[in-house]
């Protein structure tokens, strides 16, 4: 049995079912949860605080008692506070468990290490100064957003609100802008059902945070993705390949 576990912010309802559901029919692998306080995603001091590493640690070192095999911390937080705090993050977390450890964010980063070519279409809930600086930040690691759409939420449990039908809407909108990979971001949007339908109908990637921690799970795990069928193209992603060495988006659409 591979087990998997996930950090989760506390007022989050998406991503423990729609986990589930991915992983319906896939044998040997179970997922478990811990919880730390999240409930306002914005820039203030107060909603930095929320993802102070002493929280997390706490979560994780919970996780740590179920043996799982990962500890991945399922949440974007790093996209706005930087890349190096969820680099941080996996060691202080390895260094308190012995557990190995992944995040959302930085499976974003080597899912595109592994598809350099994208433009990519930013999806989220967010404000429009958390949507800059996370543009930034991910400008700065070689992450090109060419189109964007957010919502000018910051109410965390309200992400989780927003219907797949809007979201698949924002997708279409930024995909007609030029991105042929449009990201979700966010672990509390129900992006991940509407992933395979849109990408055979616009010939572009749909990545959800959702599937993406999942993926980056998995492959710590040494389970290979592809045994997730019906959530998008992120699964059938080579994971044993170097990311100097793999396809561009298109060849990576045109053989899954």
């Amino acid at each position: 049995m591979t087990r998997l576990g996930m950090l989760t912010p506390s007022s989050n309802t998406a991503l423990e079912p729609i986990t589930y559901a991915m992983l319906a029919g896939v044998e040997g692998i179970s997922v478990h949860f811990s919880r730390f306080r999240v409930t306002e995603i914005a820039l203030s001091d107060a909603a930095t605080r929320q993802f102070d590493h002493s929280e997390i640690l706490r979560a994780a070192e919970l996780l740590a008692h179920a043996k799982v095999d990962v500890i991945a911390w399922n949440g974007t937080s790093a996209s706005w506070l930087g890349f190096d705090r969820d680099e941080r993050l996996c060691e202080r977390i390895t260094e308190a468990t012995g557990i190995c450890a992944r995040t959302t964010v930085l499976g974003y980063r080597d899912l595109f290490q592994r598809l350099p070519t994208a433009r990519i279409g930013l999806v989220t809930p967010y404000t429009a100064d958390v949507q800059s600086r996370i543009m930034n930040n991910w400008g700065s690691q070689g992450l090109n957003c060419v189109a964007e759409r957010h919502l000018s939420l910051t109410d965390n449990f309200s992400f989780a609100e927003v219907s797949e039908a809007e979201i698949a809407r924002l997708i279409e909108e930024v995909v007609r802008e030029g991105a042929d990979a449009a990201v979700v971001l966010c672990t509390n949007m129900r992006g991940a059902g509407v992933a395979e339908r849109l990408e055979r109908k616009l010939g572009a990637g749909v990545f959800d945070s959702i599937a993406v921690t999942l993926w980056a799970c998995l492959i710590a795990t040494g389970v290979d993705p592809s045994m997730v069928r019906g959530w998008g193209s992120v699964f059938a992603i080579p994971h044993l390949v170097p990311p100097a060495a793999s396809m561009s988006l298109r060849q990576h659409r045109e053989v899954s």
